[in-house]
């Protein structure tokens, strides 16, 4: 029921952006956007700071806490890693590195079931409250016309995938940790999907699934997923960091901002709302072989 509630709120606030946009009397129209119907196109979100505010890696490790997984000292750490990303807005390799390993060496020798139903209750606790609406109505628009939606996030393949699930997408492709017979060993599988990494794993999933790369849109707020971004014939810069906001400029992007109230400058192709690392990319392509078993 909630997931429903979340997809028909989606696709009011997608109606709304979509009246609220409409072109002046006597302007061109822009074209439809995106193409409903079109199934060799496809949408990849990033996660953190995008569809999510904050970083889905220290929410879970704030619920981990709350279940007593670890101490006070290791939450303070947690606590100055989210506060720094709120304040700064983007990911900052050293800290998202040492959150990172912080959360490997917490998750060893625990179960990968236990953490997947842990996942479920912490995506309600400290998650569900912080989707941005405007991004969830991009997904929306896309799932609306028939096309696959993916995440596609340096976080752990579990809580991406959980995440994705609740908010009815596809699915998702994240940073794997190794497990042998389901407990994790506090290693992980290849790197983190980050950066370079990104495209790698959407050019592989696009193949996998018969992807038209120049029908498809990305979405992402920073300028690491740029390369991700630059392989799509409709990329998309929310929420920005100042590199990507200049970048995004730069090559007439799409731009929206929804961390304030006005509306974000409206550049390049229409809205939906109205609209490496190859080791990162073998994890991707692990992570949907595991899917597909």
């Amino acid at each position: 029921m909630a997931g429903e509630a979340s997809a028909e709120a989606a696709r009011k606030s997608s109606q709304e952006a979509q009246e609220a946009q409409e072109a002046p009397p006597g302007a061109p129209e822009e074209p439809e956007f995106p193409v409903i119907g079109d199934t060799r196109a496809a949408a990849f979100f990033d996660l953190d700071n995008t569809v999510m505010q904050g970083a889905a890696l220290f929410h879970f490790g704030r619920g981990l806490y709350k279940r007593k997984f670890f101490e006070t000292r290791d939450l303070a750490r947690f606590a100055w890693q989210q506060a720094w990303f709120r304040l700064a807005g983007v990911e900052d390799p050293e800290h998202m590195q040492d959150a990172r390993d912080s959360a490997l060496s917490i998750v060893k020798g625990h179960r990968v079931a236990e953490l997947e139903s842990i996942g479920e209750e912490i995506y309600d606790e400290y998650m569900a409250d912080r989707i941005w609406p405007g991004t969830r109505a991009l997904a929306q628009a896309h799932l609306d016309a028939g096309q696959k939606v993916w995440l596609v996030t340096a976080a752990p393949v579990e809580i991406a995938q959980v995440i994705a699930r609740r908010l009815g997408l596809t699915g998702a492709l994240g940073t794997v940790a190794e497990s042998v017979d389901g407990v994790y060993t506090g290693r992980l599988v290849g790197e983190p999907l980050h950066g370079p990494a990104k495209a790698e794993a959407v050019r592989a999933l696009a193949a996998a699934e018969v992807l038209d790369l120049a029908r498809c849109a990305a979405y992402s707020d920073s300028h690491n997923d740029i390369p991700m971004l630059s392989l799509v014939g409709h990329p998309y810069a929310i929420n920005p960091d100042a590199k990507l906001r200049k970048h995004a400029r730069e090559k007439d992007w799409r731009l929206r901002d929804y961390r304030t109230g006005r509306k974000a400058a409206k550049v390049g192709i229409p809205a939906a709302a109205g609209v490496g690392a190859v080791a990162g990319g073998t994890a991707a392509a692990i992570a949907i072989s595991r899917r597909r078993r």
